[in-house]
This record gives C-alpha cells, structure tokens and sequence, in this order.
C-alpha cells in the first residue's frame, strides 16, 4: 500500500497477480504461487515498481502478446536492455507521409490502450518526445512505460480508504511523499487522447499539409486538446483525425511494418 509508482495508484488483485506470475527476475518465473519469490525477491520487486516501473511493465504486457512496448532483454540493477527505438522527436521534422503514419499509429496506441481484450484501461500521468519512440521498420511503440498508469475495468480498483496514510520504504526517494493520490474514478478514457493532442500531435503534424487540409487538422487538434467535450465527443474528433489522415500515408519500403501488405489490403 502506497507505492508511489503509476501502475498500481488503482491496483486490483488480478494486476498484482499478473506482476507476481510474470516477473522474470526469478529462478522459477511462471509460478502461479508467492513461494517462489523469496524475501530478497519480494524487495528487489517492490523497490522497482517504486522507482521504475517501466521494466516490470515489459514483462507483464510483452511485445509477443501485441502490447505496443518494446522487447524487454533483461536488467541489472538501473540499467534496463531493451529492443533499440529512435524518439518520436527525431519524426518531427520527417515528411508529410511519414508523419502521417505515425499519428494514426499514436492514435491507434491510445486507443488499444483503453480498450483490450484483458480489460486493463492504460492512462498516461505525463507525455513527452521521448514517451514514443519508432523501431527501423517504422512501427511505433511506447518507449517509456514508467508513466502509464493501469486501471482494472474488469475488477475495478481496490484503492482503500486513506491509503495516502501508508507510505513505504522506497517512494521517498524519488517522490514528494505529500504528493495526493489521484482518484481512479476522476480518469476518463480522454486522459491520455487530450495530453497526446496537446503535447505531441501539434508539434508533430504542424504545418505539414497544404490548405484546407491542414487548417482540419489544426482544427480537429484544438478540439481534443481542449478536453472540453466527454469521451464520446474527444472520440469522434480523433475518429474524424485518423480519416483525415489515412489517405496522406503512402504504401512503400519506409514502412516495412505494413509493407508489402498495404498494397493488398485496405486495412493497412
């Protein structure tokens, strides 16, 4: 109780013990059972997910299974080795086509991210240039999961009573240990949609796109960024974007995640 990280602000027991089952820095990784973590374990376990959660995040919701993070390879103490990623900051400055990809493929993240076959509801505490990242085959993924928070929508949260009382032995450390905890009822499925239009959309699609093309775009942008609407009005300007946007991708070797199949199927 009162682990500062993101990932468990609104814990349920079917997320702890999905952490527990998958955690990989044990002998006996897979065990449905607490026995095989031992008191060491259950420290080094605890005192990453106040400090980090980023690498525990990899290896509960890995790449194999479709989750839009990198591989996770293993770690040693801070040092955390992962499949290579270039920041979406390196995109800014990229051609109309390839921006354009890359948009509709933040779109589609966040939208994956709210609704999944598991029905865990992934929210973002902060977004930055460095939060996305894109592998050589033009794929984009999360390349920084130490600020997404996890909801259960299948569970709810088991946030008790007072729990900002409990503090740990780790939180102080990288955290104001005053800091309020966030109300897991007071996250709507926008949260994520309105920190995206306002922090990395802008700087990524602006200017990018002749007239009036463009002037929808920006207008789109300013509708979700404003967060004013609810779920369902952010959700149709985003739905509106992503229209907008699927036409001014092109179909060539650049985008080996989706080529050749883009030449064959609409749904690339």
């Amino acid at each position: 109780q009162g682990l500062s990280s993101p990932m468990l602000r609104c814990p349920s027991q079917r997320l702890l013990d999905r952490i527990v089952r998958r955690y990989a820095e044990v002998p006996d990784a897979g065990s449905i059972y607490m026995d095989h973590l031992t008191d060491r374990d259950k420290l080094r376990l605890l005192y990453t997910l106040s400090v980090n959660s980023h690498p525990i995040l990899l290896q509960i919701f890995p790449d194999v299974e479709g989750w839009p993070f990198p591989r996770y390879l293993g770690s040693c103490g801070r040092l955390v080795v992962s499949a290579s990623t270039r920041p979406l900051r390196d995109f800014y400055s990229a051609a109309p086509e390839v921006v354009a990809d890359l948009a509709l493929q933040l779109l589609t993240v966040l939208r994956s991210m709210g609704t999944n076959d598991l029905n865990y509801f992934f929210y973002f505490t902060h977004v930055d240039a460095g939060t996305f990242g894109v592998f050589s085959n033009g794929h984009l993924f999360i390349r920084d999961a130490s600020m997404l928070g996890i909801i259960d929508k299948e569970e709810g949260s088991q946030l008790i009573d007072g729990q900002q009382e409990y503090k740990d032995i780790f939180s102080c450390l990288t955290v104001d240990c005053q800091s309020a905890f966030v109300s897991c009822n007071s996250i709507r499925e926008k949260h994520s949609l309105v920190m995206v239009c306002q922090e990395l959309l802008p700087k990524l699609l602006k200017g990018k796109f002749l007239q009036p093309v463009q002037e929808k775009i920006d207008s789109f942008l300013q509708h979700c960024a404003d967060g004013l609407a609810d779920d369902q009005g952010i959700n149709e300007a985003v739905a509106k974007l992503a229209e907008l946007l699927k036409p001014l991708r092109s179909c060539d070797s650049r985008f080996a995640y989706r080529y050749p199949d883009c030449k064959y199927s609409d749904k690339y």
